[in-house]
């Protein structure tokens, strides 16, 4: 059977690997090579070394939207896991219709990201009116509405990860920590969050590189305004590479250093949580 196996291996396997190569090893590449360099398309590149880079850290947009971004990901990381968690340990405690708000929870999840985006900012800016006010006048009321429309979005569907890590947590061992004399806290915090590391090790990286790479809720929800001050990575981005004439390169160079950035951030924090796991 295995050296049937290996011999159709090459035969199944080349098909997706080629498909891969060209729809993300090739362009990867080639936009790397294309940041150290100024084009309008790819055949007409001449090269400038790191002239691109040296140009993104000295543009105030790119800085400001880096700054933003990573305000916007600390506290939409943290409510986002605190707020499904709550709500899984709600839901696994044997409630009449679980199921029900399991399925309307996660419904949010499944809306697109300019929709949900269009959908808060009629909300938001309904609310806002009777304050005289909009998203767009003040950059914290768009941040916090990026932040409103990011939990609505992502809570259910982390709520389903801890739900699934909480129902594998044994029971003995609550029992085994209730009659011991350990109160509720001290069970969650030492008997059950331990045993639910891959769930949050799970949700952590989805929340950060959900967080990191948003981009079109944010282009819907203020498209940057007031003055690009709710701009964020992603749209920076896009906005250099497509409304500003000969930046092209540039918008290539902070795509390269937005993939480090997010890159390095996923890898350690996957790291120090796979750690804990392996502890507990």
């Amino acid at each position: 059977m295995q050296k049937q196996l290996r011999k159709y291996f090459a035969f199944f396997a080349l098909p997706t690997l080629l498909a891969f190569a060209i729809s993300f090893v090739v362009p990867f590449v080639l936009g790397i090579y294309l940041s150290f360099t100024t084009f309008t398309t790819v055949t007409n590149a001449s090269w400038v070394g790191l002239g691109n880079y040296s140009r993104v850290f000295s543009d105030p947009d790119f800085l400001r939207a880096l700054w933003f971004t990573v305000k916007f990901t600390i506290v939409s990381v943290i409510t986002i896991n605190v707020l499904a968690f709550l709500f899984a340990l709600l839901l696994t405690r044997g409630i009449r219709g679980t199921n029900v708000f399991r399925t309307i929870f996660f419904m949010p999840n499944l809306i697109g990201g300019i929709v949900l985006g269009y959908i808060w900012q009629l909300i938001l800016n309904g609310i806002l009116f009777n304050f005289d006010a909009t998203l767009t006048v003040k950059p914290v009321y768009g941040f916090w509405g990026l932040v409103i429309l990011m939990n609505w979005q992502m809570i259910g569907y982390m709520m389903v990860i801890y739900i699934a890590g909480l129902q594998n947590v044994p029971k003995d061992l609550i029992e085994a920590a209730s009659i011991d004399g350990a109160s509720r806290l001290q069970t969650l915090l030492n008997v059950t969050m331990p045993l639910v590391m891959p769930s949050i090790t799970i949700c952590l990286f989805l929340t950060l590189s959900n967080s990191f790479k948003l981009f079109d809720q944010n282009l819907a929800l203020t498209a940057g305004a007031p003055s690009k001050r709710t701009t964020m990575l992603a749209l920076d981005i896009y906005n250099t590479f497509y409304g500003k004439s000969g930046w092209e390169g540039v918008g290539q160079a902070k795509a390269v250093i937005f993939f480090i950035i997010v890159a390095l951030i996923v890898l350690v924090q996957l790291l120090i949580t796979r750690r804990r796991e392996v502890e507990s």
